[in-house]
Order: structure tokens, then C-alpha cells, then sequence
């Protein structure tokens, strides 16, 4: 199984706070399940409130039977709707992909 592990520290967009974008990725995550075959698990978490401020806003878990079905997860189009979302939104990123 893979692990794919992504956090993203988010900025005040679109009309948004930081926090807000932080819901609306995990809105708009919670559906990609549904909708993508190759990801067996997935869960997308905001950061609490009172919780350090320099901790990411948002990370998303996920789990892969093999790395090919993560990468045809990178290029899948509901995952690049996604991403187009998060790009937007996104100050920094970081990432971690392991095999457990």
C-alpha cells in the first residue's frame, strides 16, 4: 500500500479567508472517492482552531494499492479540478509519499 501524504499552508482568496479555503477543500476532496477508482482511502482534514499558527491549514491522507495507481491518481481529471482548486488557494505545499 502507499501512503500519500499532502499539506497545504492556504491564503486569504477568491473572497476568502485561509480558513474558509481550508473548508472548501475538504468539500471539494470529500467527493473525490467517490469518483476516482485507483484511490482506495482519502481523508481531508483542516487544521483546529487554537492550534499553532504556523501549522498547515489543510492536508489530505490517502491510500494506493501500488505507486501506478498514485500516479494515475496525479493525472486523473477529478484530481486536477482539485488541484486547479488548491492552486489557487495554496502558499505552500509539502508532500510525502511512502510505502507502508
Amino acid at each position: 500500500m502507499i501512503k500519500h501524504i499532502v499539506m497545504f499552508r492556504l491564503k486569504d482568496a477568491q473572497g476568502r479567508t485561509a480558513k474558509e479555503n481550508a473548508l472548501e477543500a475538504q468539500k471539494k476532496a470529500a467527493v473525490l472517492k467517490e469518483k476516482i477508482n485507483c484511490l482506495k482511502n482519502i481523508e481531508a482534514v483542516v487544521n483546529v482552531d487554537g492550534a499553532d499558527g504556523g501549522n498547515y491549514h489543510f492536508a489530505l491522507v490517502c491510500e494506493f494499492d501500488s505507486i501506478d495507481d498514485l500516479n494515475k491518481y496525479q493525472v486523473h481529471p477529478e484530481h486536477l479540478k482539485f488541484g486547479a482548486f488548491i492552486s489557487e488557494v495554496k502558499e505552500s505545499r509539502a508532500c510525502i509519499d511512502y510505502e507502508c
